[in-house]
Formats: C-alpha cells, structure tokens, sequence
C-alpha cells in the first residue's frame, strides 16, 4: 500500500512510500506520486530511517 505524508498539500510534488513491504521483503520503496508506474527506489529500512531521522533534524535544509 502506497501512501503520501500528511504534509503533501504542495500541488502533487511529492513522493510515495510502500512501508508495508518492510516485514515482507525487507525493503522500503519510494516513487514519485506523479508517475506511479515510473521508477521505484528501493531502501533497505536503516537507510531509510536515516533519511528520515536526517530530514525531522533539517540536515538537508528546508524541505
């Protein structure tokens, strides 16, 4: 199941994670909600907690 944060209120730029295939297949994929036939990246679920941890502490700035 594909779902987008409930901050995504910007006009449809914004991303899709599956976080249910974490205990199934032991990845996080991520798409653009634009294009969800397009590309998937795919997480392990530490890297992508890190991310996540990185994002809620502003390393990457205003996003």
């Amino acid at each position: 199941m594909w779902f987008k944060s409930s901050y995504s209120s910007n006009g449809g730029e914004c991303v899709e994670v599956a976080r249910n295939l974490v205990a199934a297949e032991g990845i996080v994929p991520v798409r653009d909600s634009k294009d969800p036939e397009g590309a998937h990246l795919r997480f392990s679920p530490a890297s992508f907690d890190a991310f996540i941890d990185a994002v809620k502490a502003g390393r990457f700035g205003n996003v």
